[in-house]
């Protein structure tokens, strides 16, 4: 039966970040997870999670300059020292917040370099995290990102990223399949899941075309809540959305789930 993690990056928005934990805990949650965790001290977050029974659901690596329009450079040639620096901030965090799954940004393609050399920065970048976090048991999650929201990202499609993942050939590398970007991409969601089942380690959720709940919308999320169960996935499901008004008044979709 699907799981669902909140957000606290995207949801209970209207309280400091600090104080979403209590209220992801009063809605019913057990999970979270977030864009970033390095603007706050991570024992204060632990302290968080065990205040309410959390289970770190998922967190990104450093993403650079992110006012800026960084999104990440394991792709990003010229960025190998930075990257690598990045997966040692990134271990400390998740070993202290005991988060098994994280995800590595792959970044804005640079127009001085040619694709192919995109492709095996990012592999090289990849393998290096992957052996990093095996030591600990954390999987390094690859995500796509939509070209409508994020322009000229490195990953866009989710078979793109699943032959990427085999490339790089660590079994620590899985595919974050967000089913948001997935559908403005590349559709017929529930071929995509049965097909990527084998290499996908997370799933997060919003609807079509607004990123809202995923009770409105183009996507039949119920229907694939149960392709994902027939398809094997028994992790977390990340609400990576934007309320359309307040989070609680919008949760109604995921009581039953709760």
């Amino acid at each position: 039966m699907a799981k669902f993690a909140a957000n606290l990056t995207m949801l209970f928005t209207d309280v400091p970040f600090l104080e979403r934990f209590e209220r992801a805990h009063n809605a019913g949650f057990k999970a979270v997870e977030y864009l970033f965790p390095y603007a706050f001290d991570v024992d204060v977050l632990a302290s968080k999670l065990e205040q309410y029974g959390f289970e770190q659901a998922l967190f990104n690596m450093p993403p650079g300059n992110w006012d800026a329009g960084e999104r990440g450079f394991a792709a990003i040639p010229g960025h190998e020292k930075e990257f690598q620096q990045s997966v040692e901030t990134a271990l400390t965090y998740a070993k202290a917040l005991n988060c098994k799954k994280v995800h590595a940004m792959s970044g804005i393609v640079d127009q001085n370099f040619t694709r192919e050399e995109h492709i095996n920065t990012f592999i090289n970048n990849i393998r290096f995290a992957a052996d990093e976090f095996a030591t600990h048991g954390i999987e390094l999650m690859i995500e796509p990102l939509n070209n409508r929201d994020v322009p000229n990202y490195f990953i866009a499609h989710q078979r793109e990223a699943a032959e990427l993942i085999r490339q790089v050939d660590r079994p620590n590398v899985k595919l974050q399949l967000d089913i948001y970007h997935a559908q403005i991409m590349d559709g017929d969601l529930t071929h995509l899941i049965q097909d990527l089942a084998d290499v996908t380690g997370h799933i997060q959720i919003a609807s079509v075309p607004k990123r809202h709940e995923p009770s409105e919308g183009e996507i039949n999320y119920p229907h694939l809540f149960n392709i994902l169960d027939e398809s094997g996935y028994k992790g977390w499901i990340g609400c990576e959305y934007n309320p359309k008004n307040t989070t609680e008044s919008g949760l109604a979709w995921v009581k039953p789930y709760l």
